[in-house]
C-alpha cells in the first residue's frame, strides 16, 4: 500500500512539475508572440518643441512614452516613425534627459537617440550619426517689447544676460558676443523659457524651429533672426539620429531618410509647429 501511495505521489508530483513548466512555456510562448516584432527605442528629451515634446494623449499622432502614461509628440517622433516603418520595427519612445541619451545609447537602453541633435565632432568621438534629417539656423529669443526686440546682429547683446542648453554648441556659440553676460546653462527649454519670462535672462540660444515655437506658444516672446550671425559649422546646425558606433542600423537608417523629400521634411515640421501643445 505505501509503495502504491509513494507511485501516485511521484505521478502527482512529475504531472505538476509538468504542468508548471507548460504554464511556464505557456507565458513564454505569450511574450515571444507579443515580441514577435522586434522594438526600435528611441530616446528623446519629449521638451524641446516642435522637435519633440509631451502631451497626455495620442491627438496628432502621439507615441506613448514607454513606462508612462504620457506621449510624446513632434518632429522627431514623425521621423522616428518613419525610421520604425521603414526597419519593420514597432517604436517605443523612451524619454530621457538630454544628459542622459549618449549614454543610454552606449549602454544599449535605447538603439536611437532622434531629439534634435547636432552631429558635432566632439559626439562622433563617441557615437556615429545618420545623415542629416533637418538643418536648421539659430536664433535668440527674447521677450516682445524689450531691449533686444530689434537686434539685427549677435553683438546687438553685448551687456545681455544669455544662455543655453547644458551640453550643446548653442551654449559655446555665446562666447561669440563680446561683453555678454554669459549665463549659467539650463538642462532644458522649458526652464529657459520659465527664466526669460520672469526676467532673468535677456534670451536664449536656439535653433529657428525652437523659436519659432516658443513664439507660437507665448504672445511675450519673440524670434530674432540675425543679419550678422554666429560663426557654426555644418554640422552644428544640423540634426541626425545619433546611433551606435560600428551599428548596421546606419545604413538602413540613412536609405530610409534618403526616401523624405525635402517638401516632406518641410510639411512635417510645419505641422508639428501648428500642433505643439501651447505648454511647450
Amino acid at each position: 500500500m505505501k509503495r502504491k501511495l509513494s507511485i501516485i505521489a511521484m505521478v502527482l508530483a512529475v504531472f505538476m512539475v509538468l504542468t508548471a513548466c507548460g504554464a511556464k512555456n505557456n507565458s513564454g510562448d505569450t511574450n515571444s508572440s507579443e515580441g514577435t516584432k522586434e522594438t526600435f527605442r528611441v530616446g528623446l528629451e519629449a521638451g524641446y518643441a516642435p522637435f519633440n515634446w509631451t502631451q497626455m494623449d495620442d491627438s496628432n499622432g502621439g507615441v506613448a512614452i514607454d513606462e508612462s502614461a504620457e506621449f510624446a509628440g513632434g518632429y522627431d517622433v514623425e521621423i522616428a516613425k518613419k525610421i520604425a516603418e521603414g526597419l519593420g520595427k514597432e517604436l517605443v519612445i523612451v524619454k530621457t534627459e538630454w544628459d542622459g541619451l549618449v549614454p543610454a545609447l552606449i549602454s544599449g537602453k535605447i538603439d536611437a537617440i532622434i531629439a534634435g541633435m547636432s552631429p558635432t565632432s566632439e559626439r562622433k568621438e563617441t557615437i556615429d550619426f545618420s545623415d542629416n534629417y533637418y538643418k536648421s539656423d539659430l536664433v535668440m529669443v527674447v521677450k516682445k517689447g524689450g531691449a533686444y526686440e530689434n537686434a539685427t546682429s549677435i553683438q546687438d547683446f553685448s551687456g545681455a544676460k544669455v544662455t543655453a542648453q547644458l551640453n550643446t554648441f548653442h551654449y559655446t556659440v555665446i562666447d561669440q558676443i563680446e561683453g555678454v553676460v554669459k549665463e549659467q546653462a539650463m538642462d532644458n527649454f522649458p526652464a529657459m523659457r520659465v527664466a526669460l519670462e520672469s526676467g532673468m535672462i535677456d534670451g536664449y540660444v536656439s535653433e529657428r524651429p525652437e523659436g519659432v515655437s516658443a513664439e507660437a506658444a507665448n504672445e511675450n516672446f519673440k524670434i530674432v533672426e540675425f543679419q550678422e550671425k554666429f560663426e557654426t559649422s555644418d554640422d552644428d546646425t544640423a540634426v541626425a539620429v545619433g546611433i551606435i558606433k560600428g551599428s548596421e542600423l546606419t545604413e538602413k537608417i540613412n536609405e530610409i531618410l534618403a526616401g523624405i523629400s525635402e517638401e516632406e521634411r518641410k510639411t512635417i515640421m510645419d505641422n508639428a509647429i501648428k500642433n505643439q501643445p501651447a505648454s511647450n
